[in-house]
């Protein structure tokens, strides 16, 4: 019998791939406050620079675009150069680009701190993080991706009040400084301990999986010849775009119908919408991951897929009543963040572990795709129509086409692929 290096047993162990879990949310926790919080510094920014709004909010453009489109050539640099580098990378880059926005005098100086610096870091750990989870739990990928996916989407909960405190109290400036010095400093301690799982612990642990996986890895050239990767990147391009929508709309939206100045059980309704749709965001991703291991990834997909088209529907028929209002709004949120768990699970099970950072940025990408189209598109059509009705139309339209390729295309075809690999 073959024995297992020293540093594989230790790896093997039943508490090891947990252990694992509980680094990478870490992680994914530290680097969540750029994106999430970033509307909190806006004002003081345009203050500080003297510069409109739009030409600030071009740093956040910056930011997501950086983080998205950049995935394939970050995971290519984690496959090769292993997790625990360059996830450590990632977050002192992306609390270095706070610090760094601490001491800018200039608008350059702000889209290369907090916009490129940041986007760089945040991506690569996004992406190290969800690719080393499916490789450590290739049975419960739909679960760890959700997950670690959960960590990103909610992290800021846990800043957003002390950011908005040590603004009021020590200004802008030492308030970037120090929550960056911190989100470095955790982010790249719990680095440290993030490993490349031994191919022992990447084996399905019994031979009756519930989901049929490819025998085969691909690497990222290989995958893109495949058109079914191609309709995973246009399902993922559509949820992306449809959700985004309406949810980057949802301040002024909810002002044209008359929500900003209501008030539930004493609390404004539109915060606290706000504030049940960022748990409901990430709540869904562990949830309907773990799901999808049971029930199949894409049975999952048209029921969540579904379900943000229905809830989007009863949104806007029931967009005079506050509390249905902030009730289906966390609905809405509940039917589109799981895309950030049932994708990278489905991308890993068709076309493998072995490659599967760098081929899950490659799909990541559909992710800036809808963050740059979704927005502007939905106030183009709101700017011709002066209707929210054509964008939500628009929104459950592609929500509800993609919830019948999900079972109607992707379903079978990914069978029959699954089937030529040695599923």
């Amino acid at each position: 019998m073959t024995q297992l290096p020293l540093s594989d047993h230790l790896l093997t162990r039943p508490g090891t791939k947990w252990m694992q879990l509980a680094l990478g949310l870490i992680c994914m926790i530290a680097i969540s406050s750029p994106q999430y919080v970033w509307a909190l510094f806006t004002r003081p920014l345009m203050d500080k620079l003297q510069v409109p709004l739009a030409e600030i909010q071009l740093t956040f453009s910056l930011l997501i675009v950086l983080q998205t489109f950049f995935a394939p050539f970050q995971g290519r640099l984690i496959d090769r150069f292993g997790p625990r580098r360059l996830i450590a990378l990632g977050t002192l880059l992306t609390g270095g680009s706070w610090m760094l926005a601490a001491r800018i005098d200039s608008l350059t100086a702000l889209y290369l701190s907090y916009g490129v610096l940041g986007g760089l870091g945040t991506g690569i750990v996004y992406i190290g993080v969800v690719g080393l989870m499916v490789r450590w739990f290739p049975q419960r990928r739909g679960f760890a991706t959700g997950m670690v996916a959960a960590g990103y989407g909610m992290g800021a909960i846990l800043t957003t009040f002390p950011v908005t405190h040590s603004l009021a109290a020590q200004g802008m400036e030492n308030t970037l400084w120090q929550f960056g010095a911190l989100m470095a400093l955790i982010g790249f301690l719990a680095g440290q301990g993030l490993r490349t799982p031994p191919p022992a612990a990447e084996a399905p642990a019994r031979p009756d999986a519930a989901l049929p996986v490819t025998q085969r890895d691909f690497r990222s050239r290989e995958m893109l010849r495949q058109p079914l990767f191609w309709l995973m990147f246009v399902m993922m391009t559509m949820m992306s775009t449809s959700g985004l929508m309406v949810t980057s709309q949802m301040a002024i939206f909810a002002g044209d119908f008359g929500i900003t100045s209501v008030t539930i059980l004493g609390m404004a309704a539109l915060p606290l919408a706000m504030t049940l749709d960022r748990l409901m965001n990430g709540l869904t991703r562990p949830v309907c991951g773990y799901l999808s291991d049971r029930l199949g990834r894409e049975t999952m997909m048209f029921f969540a897929f579904g379900l943000e088209g229905v809830a989007m529907t009863l949104w806007l028929l029931c967009k005079d009543d506050p509390l249905l209002f902030v009730l289906l709004s966390g609905l809405v949120f509940f039917g589109w963040g799981e895309i950030f768990s049932l994708f990278p699970a489905t991308l890993t099970d068709t076309f493998g572990t072995r490659h599967a950072t760098s081929n899950y940025g490659w799909l990541y990408m559909s992710q800036g795709i809808g963050a740059v189209v979704g927005g502007p598109l939905a106030a183009l059509l709101y700017q011709h129509t002066h209707s929210w009705s054509l964008v939500f139309s628009s929104a459950i339209t592609l929500d509800i086409l993609c919830a019948l390729l999900a079972l109607l295309l992707l379903k079978p075809w990914r069978a029959r692929f699954l089937r030529r690999h040695g599923a």
